[in-house]
């Protein structure tokens, strides 16, 4: 069945796609909307630090001075002028934030947006990040755990108490509550190690894969997660995966929007409830969202027999 799956466009809330027009950009989220595209999804960088050479999944898309605006506060302006669509994260650092602030902004966006939030979160890549923080680089999967865990506690309890090596706290309040039960769907990102995998099964709700894994690989990862869950007695059903559409160009050497479009069902098969997108390989700039938004929209139709 793929009557459920969502098309998912990726937006590039980094470097000179908005061409510095912040505000004309939320506006891209109303136009998505408008062409019945389900989930936009934004990225997160807090700082950067000069080394974006150290990036090791391909050439990072901006040089280290290049604007990057933070994704919670856009999407709270997407929020005030959209009604329907999901509005997601795909990767959010969570642990710069810290649990109690993170867990008080996220219920906040989800309460205004009516319950349409959905973080995708993981450690991030860049050290200098952390530094900046004040945070130890060398805890950061700890320091994941720990955040999410605890928002989980303080969206669900009233009061909340949460221990552990890096975050504590009792008897303590939190309103108000996220729209959605349960709290904001989380969406564990990367590599499906240990850690991960036990982070999707105590606190998760969706999988973000790493960038680059191929879909038949992303397929084997969901039998595993699936297991996972059926094991710790959650239901594998319900289990939200984020799988890109393999990329493809067409004659001219440039992506092919139609090529690309034809791989959907193959991503469908391996697990996928959301088919992610990035815009910017198809589109130059907010002016032509439209146009591209109701064509991915018609081309993915199409692909899954809808």
């Amino acid at each position: 069945m793929t009557d459920d799956v969502q098309l998912s466009i990726g937006l590039p809330n980094f470097g000179p796609w908005p061409d510095g027009d912040w505000r004309g950009f939320v506006d891209v989220a109303r136009a998505a909307e408008d062409a019945g595209i389900d989930r936009v999804v934004l990225v997160d960088h807090v700082v950067m630090g000069p080394n974006t050479d150290k990036y090791v999944w391909g050439r990072f898309p901006t040089p280290p001075e290049a604007p990057w605006s933070e994704p919670l506060t856009l999407l709270a302006g997407m929020a005030a002028v959209t009604s329907r669509i999901r509005l997601a994260t795909g990767i959010l650092v969570a642990p710069l934030r810290g649990a109690t602030l993170l867990a008080k902004t996220a219920a906040t966006l989800d309460q205004i947006s009516g319950g349409r939030l959905e973080l995708g979160v993981g450690t991030g890549w860049q050290r200098e990040e952390y530094d900046a923080a004040g945070l130890d680089w060398d805890l950061r999967g700890r320091l994941l755990t720990d955040t999410i865990a605890a928002c989980k506690a303080l969206w669900t309890q009233t009061p909340a108490a949460f221990a552990s090596e890096t975050v504590n706290f009792s008897d303590t309040y939190l309103m108000p509550k996220p729209v959605q039960p349960g709290g904001v769907p989380l969406w564990i990102g990367g590599t499906l190690n240990k850690r991960n995998l036990a982070r999707i099964v105590e606190s998760g709700d969706g999988w973000i894969p790493i960038m680059g894994l191929s879909t038949e690989d992303m397929a084997r990862d969901v039998v595993t997660i699936r297991q996972a869950l059926a094991d710790a007695g959650r239901d594998p059903a319900a289990l939200r995966v984020q799988g890109p559409i393999p990329m493809a160009k067409g004659d001219d050497g440039k992506f092919d929007l139609a090529r690309t479009m034809d791989n959907a069902a193959e991503v469908v098969a391996a697990g996928a409830t959301a088919l992610q997108l990035p815009i910017q390989a198809f589109c130059p700039g907010p002016k032509e969202a439209p146009a591209f938004f109701a064509e991915a929209r018609r081309l993915f139709d199409a692909a899954l027999g809808r």
